[in-house]
Formats: structure tokens, sequence, C-alpha cells
């Protein structure tokens, strides 16, 4: 490993930061890498590498579209962040993040696709990513991990606040960053309970994940305006208890799909946490989440899942229930 790198990384390990790092697939060189510069436990938190599809399946709660992608990275980043609030709950949240690699790179038998890598990072302020093809045969395999490992190196240095440089190289790398917009982050604090584009209290709230919304979802949406005489709202929960938490670029994301209709993000996962937060309000479900409302095997005890409906009953909570297949029946 080349001097400069060595000192970068022993640099990132003398400041403030601390992280969580996840690599898949290529790329886990990076995360030896920095393990190997003393220092290593001043910044990071925990590392954790799902090499196979099997493991990344179960990392992220879901089988993404595609396993090396920009889009696998940030989600994997994001979680990455979430953990290192959980795991070091006394530095400020400005100095924790979450990394995230996902690589396609040389191997023993000629690849078919190219050979990339993406690199994201979450942070408190802002997702980021870095995304690049390489050109096939250019480099050897070490070489190829070396490279993908200058990038998060001087990356963390760049979010640290510390002299950086990428490397140069011949090919082009793209690099996205969305910064957190009015709100977000003290969503993400659970500071607030949530955000309306003009700050409206919701009556009537469709929770769904919108990935994308589609015209089925928007005329559900005018039966229920119909039906109950109030304005729907499409709620986003921004970290769902089943799913991976969103970054700032899977928000953004989202929300530009709403140029007309009104959306509402919540951290709420649990009907019960809506409730609480939106008394008097319908919500709008198919009847296969009814059934899963109503099904004591998603709840702790018998004595849970009543609890839970004394939340409904105490917050006079409606669900306007729209018919869906369910385990291969019309309900």
């Amino acid at each position: 490993m080349q001097d400069k790198i060595l000192q970068k990384i022993s640099d990132i390990h003398k400041s403030n930061i601390k992280f969580v790092i996840v690599s898949s697939g290529g790329g886990s060189n990076a995360i030896a890498s920095l393990l190997k510069v003393p220092g290593a436990s001043n910044s990071i938190l925990e590392s954790y590498i799902p090499y196979s599809r099997e493991s990344l399946d179960f990392y992220l709660l879901k089988q993404p579209d595609f396993y090396c992608s920009k889009d696998t990275s940030l989600r994997m980043a994001a979680k990455a962040y979430s953990a290192a609030k959980k795991i070091d709950q006394n530095s400020s949240k400005k100095n924790l993040f979450g990394v995230a690699i996902t690589a396609a790179l040389s191997t023993t038998y000629q690849k078919k696709g190219d050979h990339k890598f993406h690199i994201a990072l979450q942070t408190e302020d802002y997702s980021k990513s870095i995304s690049c093809v390489m050109k096939k045969g250019v480099r050897t395999r070490e070489q190829e991990e070396e490279l993908v490992t200058a990038f998060v190196v001087n990356m963390l240095l760049e979010a640290a606040g510390l002299d950086f440089s990428y490397p140069e190289m011949p090919e082009t790398y793209d690099v996205d960053k969305v910064c957190a917009k009015e709100g977000w982050r003290e969503l993400m604090r659970e500071e607030i309970s949530f955000i309306t584009k003009e700050g409206q209290i919701p009556k009537l709230i469709f929770p769904g994940s919108f990935n994308p919304i589609h015209d089925g979802h928007r005329k559900m949406s005018k039966l229920a305006e119909d039906k109950v005489k109030e304005q729907a709202f499409f709620e986003i929960c921004i970290q769902n208890v089943d799913k991976p938490p969103l970054s700032y670029h899977q928000i953004a994301s989202t929300l530009s799909q709403f140029t007309s209709g009104n959306w509402l993000l919540t951290k709420a996962g649990k009907f019960s946490d809506k409730s609480k937060i939106f008394p008097e309000a319908t919500f709008i479900i198919g009847a296969d989440t009814l059934m899963r409302i109503l099904d004591e095997k998603f709840y702790s005890s018998h004595k849970a899942m009543i609890e839970e409906f004394e939340i409904f009953n105490d917050n006079n909570t409606r669900f306007l229930v729209f018919g869906r297949i369910f385990k291969e029946n019309f309900i």
C-alpha cells in the first residue's frame, strides 16, 4: 500500500469522525486497509461484509434490483449511518457517518459486465455517492482494489474537513450529493414527528413506499377523498421497522414524483405510532395490511396486540380498506 494512503488513513483515525463501513462484492480491501493502520478503533465503530447475494439480501431486508449499483450502496450507507447512531450515542451526530461500497472488479474469469464501483456516504447533513465504470484489462484486481480504497479514504477525509485529493485516472466518475432539506435532520433525530409540504395536519393518510407511485395509488387516493371528504396525503416513512432507512437521495427522488398531490414524511413505522401522531385520522390500507394488523403472530403477545388496538380506540383511528389479493384470494 502506498505510504501516502497510509498517512491519510492515519489522519482519519486521529480525527473526530466515527463511522460504520459496509462492503459487498469487491472493494472489501478498503475495510482491511483502514483496519491495518494503528488507531482504527478510534474511528471505525463497526465493519461488515455481506459478501454473497444472500447475505446482502439479509442485510437490506430485501432483494435489491441490482447488487452493484448506486441505489444499493446508498441504501447500505443509510443503514450503516443508522447503526453508527445506535452504537455511539455520545458523539455529536455531525461526526457520525455511514459508508458503503458495492463493486464488480476483475476476477479469475472474464466478466461479461462492466468493472465498476459505487461508494456512498450518509451523514446527518447529506447523502453522497461516487460511481465509476473502469476500463477492462487496464488494471489488475489488486490495482482496482487500491483505486476503490483511495476513493473511500479521500471521501472520508473530505467529510471530516481534512485535506483530500481524489485519484487521477483516465476514466471519468460521477459524484452525486443531496443535502438535507428543511426538517429532514430534525425528523431523523425525532425532534419533530412529521413534515408536510405546507405544514398541514393530515386527516386522510395513505402510507406506502411509492417506489414508484402509479395510477392505482392515485385512483385509490381519489376514491378515498370522495368517501372521507378530506385531502389525502401520501405518507413516506423514512425509517420503517422492516426496511432500511432511506437516504436523502431516495427521499428527494420519491418526493419529486408528487408534482401534484400532498405528501407526508414520518418516521412512524407502526400504525399505532401513526395513530398517536395523527389522532382522528383515517388511514388508507389494503385488505392484506388489515389481515396483518389483526394477526397475533405479528405481535409479541396477545396482550400486546390488544394494547395496540386500544391505541387506535384512544385516538379514534379509522381505516379505509381497499380489497386486495391475499393468499391467492380476493379479500
